[in-house]
């Protein structure tokens, strides 16, 4: 079979469609999750997923979702692969991603930690992040609960406009 890159084009864009489950404003494309979509010489579309962290509960439904949505668009071999090197980053979440974080009330995060090189400095007091509210802008928010509705998550308010809001760790 002979794969041209209009096929390989289309199929990337049939998965760059997929909804995330947890956050289903976003799609995987936005979420940095899809890693690659590539067909192979039989005909087998492979689409690659990376996890945002191991053992996400939701990647099952990501596969189960992405096997569809390909099979659903015409592809008769459909393969999807987990990949865990390099590990997912916040970092991956595209600028359309975290507009339409915002968008719906979550503050997307911010840098992900860089690694230390060298001696790993030593912090007696813990370092909070700092948020805007995604609603009003403030920067006067404050975390109420470090674990939301999933892992990846906290819960935060903003004292001026009294909102609740999720904020996306970095990871």
């Amino acid at each position: 079979m002979v794969t041209t890159s209009a096929d390989v084009h289309r199929a990337r864009q049939v998965a760059a469609r997929v909804p995330d489950p947890e956050l289903p404003m976003l799609t995987l494309a936005d979420l940095g999750v899809l890693r690659n979509v590539t067909i192979l010489t039989d005909g087998t579309v492979v689409a690659e997923l990376t996890p945002t962290y191991s053992g996400c509960p939701a990647m099952a439904e990501m596969r189960a979702e992405m096997a569809e949505r390909l099979s659903n668009a015409g592809y008769e071999r459909v393969e999807v692969r987990t990949v865990l090197a390099p590990p997912w980053t916040t970092d991956w979440i595209t600028p359309a991603g975290r507009r339409k974080l915002t968008e719906h009330g979550i503050a997307p995060p911010g840098p992900a930690p860089r690694p230390a090189t060298g001696p790993v400095p030593l912090v007696l007091s813990t370092t909070r992040p700092t948020t805007s509210c995604p609603r009003c802008g403030s920067t006067d928010t404050q975390e109420t609960s470090r674990f939301g509705a999933t892992s990846c998550k906290a819960l935060w308010r903003c004292r001026p406009c009294r909102e609740p809001f999720e904020y996306v760790k970095e990871i």
